[in-house]
């Protein structure tokens, strides 16, 4: 840590000067953007933009994810100051990455919620930068996935989780975090074959075509197999990851709406994102992180971690052009 730096600094997220540079602030006091980035509405010259999805109206047990965001970005102050580990770059001095705050929209009107948040992240994309979303509920996948299909098309999804979220439900209009990615496969924003669910240890009665990746295979097999698997099913497509912090085991990760035993490990987690490193990212998100579940915090720890990976791999593509 640069001392007299941290002697110094306190609200970067609004008086740095650069969005480049690690930041040295007192670690508990300060505004607390994701990673001390700044905050701006200004994406120009953007790479990337973490912005805020505080919706858990789509929950089928416990609430408290429209919290998550917060949370995250606290907990991501303890990160802020050295380059992460192990990568060989710091994509925090390489690259401008900001915190675009949070969605704005009416909790009253939750039919809205789906067009709004579309909108909010095809404005990102439009600005040329990436969208890492902090959740929020799973739910909102389905909309931002909405938003890239109109790019890129169809995408392959990684999807970390407990639940396939591949509940049948034709009726378009309702909102669950059940059944998000069946809707996202019928409307096409999703390409099954070229996706993979790592972690279900859930029933579904259909897969719709996704590639399988079972906490027990992961368990017997190690999770650089499990990484290698994924990554030859997704290939060079693009591709998006969202990180369902229920793929964790509770003991893990308590903090969350729909907990479920025999889940992947945190270590299991930290080196199959690492073994994605090359994959065309293309935006990815962190959700169902409920606070007023964990007592500790841990939960919103493990989170603001697979955050700052999701980062790592989405810029490491962008290094690797430099």
């Amino acid at each position: 840590m640069a001392l007299e730096d941290a002697k110094t600094e306190v609200d970067t997220a609004f008086t740095r000067a650069s969005r480049r540079g690690l930041a040295y602030e007192n670690t508990f006091g300060g505004a607390t953007s994701f990673l001390r980035r700044s905050y701006t509405k200004d994406l120009r010259g953007a790479d990337l933009a973490v912005t805020g999805v505080p919706f858990d109206q789509a929950v089928t047990n416990r609430t408290g994810a429209r919290l998550g965001p917060r949370a995250l970005r606290e907990a991501s102050a303890l990160q802020a100051f050295d380059p992460p580990y192990g990568w060989g770059f710091d994509p925090l001095s390489e690259f401008s990455i900001v915190d675009y705050g949070d969605l704005a929209f009416d909790y009253a009107k939750v039919n809205d919620f789906p067009d709004t948040l579309t909108a909010h992240v095809r404005g990102i994309l439009a600005a040329g930068a990436g969208s890492l979303a902090l959740g929020g509920d799973h739910y909102i996948t389905l909309p931002i996935l909405r938003a890239y299909a109109e790019v890129f098309g169809p995408m392959s999804v990684i999807q970390f989780d407990a639940h396939s979220d591949l509940w049948q439900d034709d009726d378009f209009s309702r909102i669950d975090h059940g059944t998000m990615m069946y809707k996202a496969v019928k409307l096409g924003y999703v390409d099954p074959a070229r996706s993979v669910q790592i972690g279900i240890r859930t029933e579904c009665p259909d897969y719709l075509g996704f590639h399988v990746i079972d906490a027990f295979e992961v368990h017997r097999d190690g999770p650089a197999a499990a990484a290698a698997r994924a990554k030859a099913i997704v290939g060079d497509a693009p591709t998006y990851l969202t990180f369902d912090i229920d793929a964790l085991d509770p003991a893990f990760a308590p903090g969350t709406g729909t907990p479920v035993w025999n889940g992947i490990t945190a270590n299991q987690a930290a080196v199959m994102l690492r073994a994605l490193a090359g994959i065309d990212l293309k935006g990815g998100d962190v959700v169902e992180v409920s606070p007023p579940f964990d007592p500790t915090g841990v939960t919103a720890i493990m989170g603001a971690h697979v955050a700052m990976e999701l980062l790592c791999l989405y810029c490491w593509n962008l290094w690797g052009k430099k």
